[in-house]
C-alpha cells in the first residue's frame, strides 16, 4: 500500500463515499469529518454528478455550519448550475466567516461576469488585491486580466500582467500572453523596457529574449529583433516560434537568403504549415527564383488547396517568365474559387492579351472594371487591350468613361490622343496630346509604351519638342 498511494487514495474515497451513501440512507452511525465531505463533494465533482456532489455539501453544511470551505464548495456548484444569486448569497455568508480564502474572491467574480457585471468584479478584485501577497495576489491579477478581457479594457490587461512579471519575472504564463497583449496594444517600447530588467535578473530566460525582440519587431527595429531573437534560439535551439519571427524580420530588411534559412529551421522544428512554405515561396520569388518559389508555393497549396491566393502567386511566376499559357492554368485553379477577384481578372486579361486572345481578355479587363469602377489601372488596362486588339471605337467610348469617372486623369488624355490618331482624327489628337502634357509631362512615356511607332509620327513629334521648348 505504501508503494502505491494512488490506489491507497482510490480506496480512501470508495470507502467515504460509501459511508455518505449509509449516511443518506440512515444506516448505521457515520459520522465524516469536515475535510471528508470536502473530499467527497470534489469526487462527484470530477465524475459530473453535479447532484450528489450538492447534496452531499448540503449535509456537510448542515454538520458544519461554520465551514467557510463546504460553503465555498456549494457555491461553486451553484455557479456550474447557473444559480448565480443563490451562489452569491451563500459566498457572501462565507466571507463573513472566513475572508482570507482566494476562492471566495474568484467564485464572486465568476457570478458577477455571468450576471454581467464586470463593474463589480473589478472593484471585488482590486480591492483583493490589497489582501493578499505572493503566488495568490498572482493568481487574483491573472483573475483581474481575464475580467478586464471580457472589459475589453485591453490596456489594463498589460498592465496586470506588467505588475505580475514585476513580482515573478519567471512566470510562463505571464511571459506568454503579455507578448500578444503588447503587440495588440502597440505598447511596445514598454514591453522593451520591462523585459530588458527581467534579463538583468535572469539573462537565460528565452521567453524573455523572444517578448524583447517581438518589442523591437514592433517598433520595426529589425535589426534590433533579430538579435534578440538570436539570444532566444541560442538558449532554446529548438524556439521554432522565433526563428518564424526571424525569418519575417530578415523579409522586412529584404534579406531573403538569411530568412529562407531560419525559415527552413521552422520546418525541421515543426509540422509543415503553408504559411512557411508561402513565405519561403515568396523570398525566393523575390530573389527573381521563380523555379523555387513555385515549387514552394505548390508545397503551400498541397496543405490549403482552398486558397486561391497560392494558385494566383504560382501564375504570377510563370507571368514574370512570360510562360503565359502555364500561367492561365493556374488563374483558372485561382478563379474556380473565386471568380470575381479583381487582381485575378487583370492578370487572366493580360495572359489572354499577350496570348492574342483580345475578346476574352477585353471580358477579363470589363469585369475588373465593374469591381473597381474609380481604379485607374482597371481602365489603363481595358483601354490599352482594346487598343491593341485594334477595337478602336470600343476604345473611345470607354477612355471617355474613364476620363469622366476619374476625373480627368491625364494618362487618358494621352491614351485618347492616340485612339484619335488611329481614327485619323488628327486635329483631335494633337490637341489631346498638348493638354495631356500640360497636364503631366512625365506620363509621355505611357504613351510610347502604348505604341512606341506614334514618335515616328512628325506632328506628335512636333508637339512634343515645342512643349519642351516652351517649357
Amino acid at each position: 500500500m505504501r508503494e502505491n498511494p494512488f490506489r491507497q487514495d482510490n480506496e480512501e474515497i470508495r470507502e467515504l463515499v460509501q459511508q455518505f451513501q449509509n449516511l443518506k440512507a440512515g444506516r448505521g452511525h457515520s459520522f465524516l469529518e469536515e475535510e471528508a465531505f470536502e473530499k467527497i463533494i470534489d469526487y462527484f465533482d470530477d465524475v459530473e454528478d453535479l447532484p450528489q456532489a450538492l447534496e452531499a455539501a448540503e449535509m456537510g453544511i448542515e454538520q458544519y455550519p461554520y465551514s467557510s470551505a463546504l460553503l465555498i464548495k456549494k457555491a461553486d456548484l451553484l455557479i456550474a448550475t447557473r444559480h448565480y444569486n443563490e451562489a452569491l448569497e451563500i459566498l457572501n455568508h462565507a466571507e463573513l466567516l472566513d475572508s482570507n480564502d482566494i476562492n471566495l474572491y474568484i467564485l464572486k467574480t465568476d457570478v458577477y461576469l455571468a450576471l454581467d457585471q464586470q463593474e463589480k468584479a473589478v472593484e471585488l478584485l482590486e480591492n483583493a488585491l490589497q489582501l493578499f501577497e505572493g503566488q495568490e495576489r498572482i493568481e487574483l491579477l491573472f483573475e483581474l486580466a481575464d475580467v478586464y478581457d471580457d472589459y475589453e479594457e485591453f490596456d489594463k490587461i498589460f498592465d496586470c500582467l506588467r505588475l505580475i512579471l514585476e513580482q515573478d519575472p519567471a512566470n510562463e504564463e505571464a511571459l506568454y500572453k503579455i507578448c500578444f497583449w503588447t503587440d495588440f496594444t502597440g505598447r511596445n517600447e514598454e514591453s522593451i523596457t520591462l523585459h530588458q530588467q527581467i534579463i538583468e535578473e535572469n539573462p537565460y530566460s528565452e521567453l524573455a529574449w523572444f517578448n524583447l525582440a517581438a518589442g523591437f519587431q514592433g517598433l520595426k527595429l529589425y535589426e534590433k529583433a533579430i538579435d534578440a531573437y538570436k539570444y532566444a534560439v541560442a538558449i532554446d535551439e529548438k524556439f521554432d516560434y522565433a526563428y518564424r519571427n526571424m525569418g519575417d524580420a530578415y523579409i522586412r530588411l529584404r534579406k531573403y537568403k538569411d530568412a529562407i534559412e531560419v525559415l527552413e529551421k521552422v520546418l525541421e522544428l515543426s509540422r509543415p504549415e503553408d504559411v512557411i512554405y508561402e513565405a519561403i515561396g515568396h523570398c525566393y520569388d523575390r530573389m527573381k527564383n521563380y523555379a523555387q518559389a513555385r515549387f514552394y508555393y505548390r508545397k503551400a497549396s498541397h496543405l490549403s488547396q482552398g486558397d486561391s491566393k497560392l494558385y494566383y502567386k504560382i501564375a504570377c511566376t510563370y507571368i514574370n517568365e512570360g510562360q503565359w499559357s502555364m500561367a492561365v492554368k493556374q488563374l483558372e485553379s485561382a478563379m474556380q474559387i473565386h471568380r470575381l477577384q479583381p487582381e485575378y481578372n487583370l492578370a487572366m486579361g493580360e495572359c489572354k492579351m499577350q496570348l492574342g486572345d483580345y475578346k476574352e481578355a477585353i471580358q477579363y479587363f470589363s469585369n475588373v472594371v465593374r469591381q473597381r469602377p474609380r481604379n485607374i489601372s482597371s481602365w489603363e488596362a481595358l483601354i490599352r487591350c482594346l487598343y491593341q486588339g485594334e477595337f478602336y471605337e470600343e476604345a473611345l467610348e470607354q477612355v471617355k468613361a474613364a476620363i469622366k469617372i476619374t476625373e480627368s486623369k491625364p494618362i487618358f488624355l494621352y491614351y485618347l490622343s492616340a485612339i484619335y490618331l488611329e481614327l485619323g482624327k488628327t486635329k483631335e489628337s494633337l490637341l489631346q496630346l498638348e493638354a495631356a502634357l500640360t497636364a503631366s509631362p512625365k506620363l509621355l512615356k505611357k504613351l510610347i509604351h502604348l505604341n512606341p511607332a506614334i514618335l515616328r509620327h512628325p506632328l506628335v513629334i512636333d508637339v512634343i519638342a515645342h512643349h519642351k521648348k516652351k517649357n
